[in-house]
């Protein structure tokens, strides 16, 4: 055989493998983007030795260092490793797709269902779980997240300007520079200046978003600005998948009025309960406030900067490693995100915990979840059922 016709049969072999790959996780993986990081580890490293454990770290501290699905933008990484840029998008597209059919399938449902009695009663026993899915996530990246008095405090402060309704981008990025801020010398960070520029790619389309902030309103719905503010809120987006509800609540729930917090923590169950990545919790709330064509554009917008960021970001892993700025940069987007998490774990909770029972279900699931790690898929479905026999017992 000819060695060019060998070497396409191989690239093809590739890339067929990473789909595989990547649409087999797409169905399987629940549990959040830390499980589903596990299972792709064990997938490309332990099963296949596609990447060594080094590389595979590499790729992991950059894909902290920009917006997006942590879970999902590790897919891409390895989908352009293994195939190039083709790799880089099927793989993607493949590890999407399947949750957001299913979210789909879910949110015609809820829409069709989720207000009958029956309905509600599911969706009870559901939200307390949510609460302590949440709170755990909080429990355990805070831990991480959080390595002194000045981290904590601005943890702490993010948290409370959050609740007094400061918005939650300028939040995010402020937290961040004031923990690089003070944490380093005058004199050290002009010597990073250069470094800093590294993160062009993500600091214009973080700025855009913050004149997007800024310039919304209540307004009536329309699918131009579903897109728009997908595209802002997966531009900006550090930290845990769980940070997006606290950008979905300012947005569609406060500044918009297209969501009530029910529907909110509703979205979020079913988020919870499908596998795949968290963020098709947008295909969700798409469905909900503009139907089909609103769930599709919701999950095109959120997960389109994802695409560009891996793409631009993948060549530089080498040196980018390298930046001690970066680092302290990252240090303190993940404290703010601790602190925004705090605060829409607050919220949430009020509208999720409302009697002795919601509290026992809130309760029980943290313990579980914290001493003896259940998957959280299970949880949901278990509350959902615990929801409906408390009801029929009533």
């Amino acid at each position: 055989m000819p060695g060019g016709e060998q070497d396409s049969e191989e690239r093809e072999d590739r890339l067929r493998s990473v789909v595989g790959l990547s649409l087999k996780l797409g169905i399987t993986a629940f549990g959040g983007p830390a499980a589903h990081i596990a299972m792709l580890r064990h997938e490309v490293v332990s099963r296949r030795a596609w990447l060594t454990d080094q590389h595979f770290l590499d790729l992991l501290g950059v894909t902290n260092l920009i917006p997006g699905p942590n879970s999902t933008e590790m897919v891409m990484h390895v989908g352009q490793n293994r195939a190039g840029g083709r790799g880089l998008m099927l793989a993607g597209i493949a590890f999407i797709v399947p949750a957001a059919t299913i979210t789909m399938f879910f949110a015609w449902l809820y829409v069709r269902y989720g207000t009958t009695p029956r309905g509600e009663w599911l969706l009870d026993g559901i939200k307390p779980v949510i609460i302590a899915v949440v709170g755990q996530a909080l429990w355990s990246l805070g831990r991480t997240a959080i390595k002194d008095v000045t981290s904590g405090s601005i943890a702490v402060g993010v948290l409370a300007l959050y609740l007094a309704g400061a918005n939650e981008i300028v939040l995010l990025f402020g937290g961040a520079l004031l923990l690089v801020g003070l944490r380093q010398a005058v004199g050290e960070f002009k010597r990073h200046v250069s470094a800093v520029r590294g993160l062009a790619p993500v600091a214009v389309p973080s700025l855009m978003g913050l004149a997007a902030a800024a310039a919304d309103a209540k307004v009536p719905y329309t699918a131009l600005r579903l897109f728009l503010t997908f595209v802002k809120i997966g531009s900006v987006l550090y930290g845990s998948g769980y940070v997006l509800l606290a950008f979905l609540r300012n947005d569609f729930v406060v500044r918009y009025g297209w969501l009530t917090e029910q529907q909110l923590l509703d979205a979020v169950a079913v988020g919870q309960v499908t596998p795949g990545p968290v963020f098709t919790t947008a295909t969700f709330v798409g469905y909900v406030v503009g139907g089909f064509t609103g769930a599709v554009l919701a999950t095109i917008a959120i997960f389109l900067p994802a695409f560009v960021f891996v793409a631009i970001v993948g060549p530089l892993v080498p040196r980018l490693r390298q930046r001690a700025v970066l680092g302290r940069l990252l240090d303190g987007v993940n404290v703010a995100a601790i602190g925004l998490m705090a605060a829409v774990t607050i919220d949430l909770g009020r509208d999720a915990i409302v009697d002795l029972p919601t509290a026992l279900l809130a309760i029980g699931s943290a313990y579980l979840l914290i001493r003896h790690n259940v998957n959280s898929a299970w949880l949901v479905v278990l509350g959902g059922v615990a929801g409906l026999l408390l009801h029929s017992l009533r």
